[in-house]
């Protein structure tokens, strides 16, 4: 039973062990970025601190996933790829590898897709972007019913070596139609 909530002030130094590096989530979570020293970590902790302290919730566009005892397993996010047409871009990552290969991924991604488009009835579509050496992000993405829409090749390069940059999306009306199928 996982759910998603809103980051708080009491589960930051439980946020922050988990953005430290050298975890092994790092090396499938967009390892072709540059990652924040521990020093901006450090730094970005304090900031949802005092923003937090000040009754401010700091990230409106992310939920941490959680199971029934409270334990941080991982996190959902969205950006805009393009606000005009109503383009979303989602993400996922779940932290510890003690809880990959047990369908949370699935059932996050389910309820995050779900309220979004719930919550903002204008969104037209979701996009969600991976490289092609994740592939349990690409298996996921398909599981979901999600279409492959853009394949660039050689587009990411992770210790030396190429790999695709690989984007799925889909549409309102196509969630809408299997969301019956659907179990989460």
């Amino acid at each position: 039973m996982i759910k998603l909530r809103t980051l708080t002030l009491k589960d930051l130094d439980e946020y922050k062990f988990w953005l430290l590096p050298h975890h092994t989530y790092q090396s499938l979570n967009a390892p072709y970025f540059k990652k924040k020293s521990v020093d901006e970590i450090e730094n970005y902790i304090h900031q949802l601190r005092i923003e937090f302290e000040n009754k401010v919730n700091p990230l409106p566009h992310k939920k941490i996933i959680t199971n029934e005892t409270n334990k941080l397993i991982g996190e959902v996010t969205w950006r805009w790829r393009s606000e005009e047409t109503n383009w979303m871009e989602i993400g996922i990552v779940v932290f510890n590898p003690e809880f990959w290969h047990q369908g949370i991924g699935y059932k996050a991604l389910c309820i995050w897709i779900d309220s979004l488009f719930l919550e903002r009835p204008d969104l037209v579509r979701l996009g969600l972007t991976t490289w092609s050496g994740n592939e349990g992000m690409m298996k996921l993405s398909k599981k979901l019913g999600m279409k492959k829409e853009a394949q660039f090749r050689n587009a990411r390069i992770i210790n030396g070596k190429y790999f695709d940059s690989i984007s799925y999306g889909i549409l309102r009306s196509e969630w809408e139609t299997q969301l019956q199928e659907i179990k989460f």
